[in-house]
């Protein structure tokens, strides 16, 4: 017994020992990334890239199912970003409340013939519908097909942008986000084929209008612990695995991918469990099979703002996801 505790304890030490010198590895690592990402910015005015108009265009794809409270606001939210050659698609996800019918009367929104040439695997599309105020908006009606990789095909199949940025619904894009997020292809748009923001946690902020007014830490526990959580997996994680072209996960909250290479994989598979990572770890695998020069990249301050678990039972059922 006594040889079995003592065992056991060195093991513990030196997987303690192991597990801390990787965290400090990719934290110096992370820091290094962070400043040189402040210089280029630096030399980067948000501004051109805002009024240029040979910005590379960026189709957003949000998926929505059941929505009809929040909906108004979160389509102008996304039709409000910086950017200058933008659509946004939002694809409703066999809705069962009135989602459809709000985005209709907001944004007048009238049926369309148009060419949708169903490349990635999607639910039957019912209509396409285009808005009579402002046309950068697409809404793709489709049945159920339960589950988010399914509405998101249909929405990649009616995008017409060399680039997709995948978000959610309910989440808050800051007004630049597109415009940083932009700056690593634009530095270098034959290799980035990727980019993931960060995500941070919305709780306990002031939100008015859909728009963030106040930054405040969460009161519960359970929600504070998960804010230290998030800045640590992308303040330190995915900056330091993306600076080695290791990213193996983009949130689906928010990240951008060139179009044309994420039709090649096929799309999301919808019966993935964890749609995101099953993508990016497919698009790095199509690439390497074909030895391209390539790089998935991460960038540390595109904000997206969304609301975490706020009690046990929706918690453990996240990570229980995240865990399979």
């Amino acid at each position: 017994m006594i040889r079995f505790l003592d065992i056991s304890n060195h093991t513990l030490f030196w997987y303690y020992l192991a597990s801390n010198l990787a965290y400090l590895t990719m934290l110096l690592v992370a820091l290094k990334t962070s400043t040189a990402h402040q210089r280029r910015l630096e030399s980067h005015r948000l501004n051109w890239i805002k009024e240029a108009p040979l910005a590379p265009p960026i189709t957003i794809i949000a998926p929505a199912h059941n929505e009809e409270s929040s909906i108004r606001v979160a389509v102008r939210n996304l039709l409000a970003l910086y950017y200058p050659q933008l659509e946004v698609i939002v694809v409703n996800d066999g809705s069962e409340d009135r989602t459809l019918e709000q985005m209709r009367e907001e944004f007048r929104l009238r049926l369309v013939r148009a060419v949708y040439v169903p490349e990635a695997t999607s639910a039957l599309v019912r209509g396409l519908y285009r808005s009579e105020t402002d046309a950068r908006l697409l809404v793709v009606d489709k049945e159920p097909g339960g589950s988010k990789a399914d509405a998101v095909n249909a929405g990649l199949n009616a995008a017409t942008s060399p680039y997709v940025c995948i978000v959610d619904a309910d989440s808050i894009l800051e007004n630049d986000a597109l415009l940083r997020i932009m700056v690593p292809i634009l530095e270098d748009p034959k290799r980035v084929i990727a980019v993931g923001g960060i995500i941070r946690v919305l709780n306990g902020s002031e939100i008015a209008g859909g728009h963030l007014r106040r930054v405040r830490l969460p009161r519960k526990t359970i929600e504070a612990i998960q804010v230290v959580e998030y800045l640590r997996a992308f303040l330190i994680g995915r900056e330091a695995w993306g600076q080695g072209n290791m990213l193996m996960i983009i949130s689906g909250a928010f990240g951008l991918f060139r179009t044309d290479l994420v039709r090649a994989v096929g799309g999301y598979r919808p019966r993935a469990i964890g749609e995101d990572f099953d993508l990016v770890a497919r698009l790095h695998r199509h690439l390497r099979d074909r030895g391209a020069d390539y790089h998935i990249h991460f960038v540390p301050d595109p904000m997206c703002w969304t609301e975490v678990p706020s009690d046990l039972k929706s918690l453990g059922r996240q990570r229980a996801r995240w865990q399979k």
